[in-house]
């Protein structure tokens, strides 16, 4: 049976409930949860879609996340998502939403922020591989072909409205921005340098 999703209108207002497939087929808007996570020490997870998955294989993202449930809020639904992602139980904090244009159909997108100072377990069937990137790593991944758009988009506004989200800051519960040492030598997937094929 296909997912259920609320259609929302340009304020985001619900409509009516609708299945997401038909949501995406008709270009109705509907809502999505995003989830940015970050260790202690500043570093991104940033992730590699498996060759199953139905919507951009194969490519790498630096949010988890999906549809909004059916009176769901985007704090519950970015909750859920990560504990059926990752396996971790902890509320992200919202930090803001924007109309999505969406390259396969629009959507309002909300994303959060959590830092996960706890062992991770992907889930197989969403999750090909990981590593915890540096900014600078995950500037230039952004950049990659293999890259979901809808994320670089989400990613472009995010270092937009930074310098008031830093403001908000508090410990342990979003992430920060001091100073962070090259990816290399952490054990991750990624792997020192830039060679994605190490993915």
């Amino acid at each position: 049976m296909s997912e259920l999703v609320e259609r929302v209108d340009d304020r985001d207002e619900v409509l009516t409930v609708v299945s997401r497939s038909d949501a995406i087929r008709e270009g109705w808007l509907h809502r999505v949860a995003t989830i940015v996570c970050r260790d202690p020490e500043g570093r991104t997870l940033v992730h590699r879609r498996t060759e199953g998955t139905s919507r951009f294989p194969g490519h790498f993202n630096w949010m988890l996340g999906g549809a909004v449930e059916v009176a769901e809020t985007y704090e519950q639904a970015a909750a859920r998502k990560l504990e059926e992602e990752i396996g971790v139980r902890t509320c992200p904090r919202f930090v803001f939403k924007f109309r999505c244009t969406g390259a396969i159909s629009p959507y309002w997108l909300g994303l959060h922020e959590v830092v996960v100072d706890k062992p991770i377990k992907p889930d197989p069937e969403e999750i090909a591989s990981h590593d915890w990137l540096t900014e600078h790593e995950l500037n230039e991944l952004v950049q990659h072909d293999a890259f979901v758009p809808d994320a670089r988009e989400a990613f472009e506004r995010y270092l937009a409205i930074r310098p008031r989200t830093q403001s908000r800051v508090s410990s342990g519960q979003t992430p920060t921005d001091r100073p962070r040492e090259d990816a290399r030598g952490h054990g991750g997937q990624y792997g020192g340098g830039h060679d994605r094929e190490r993915w």
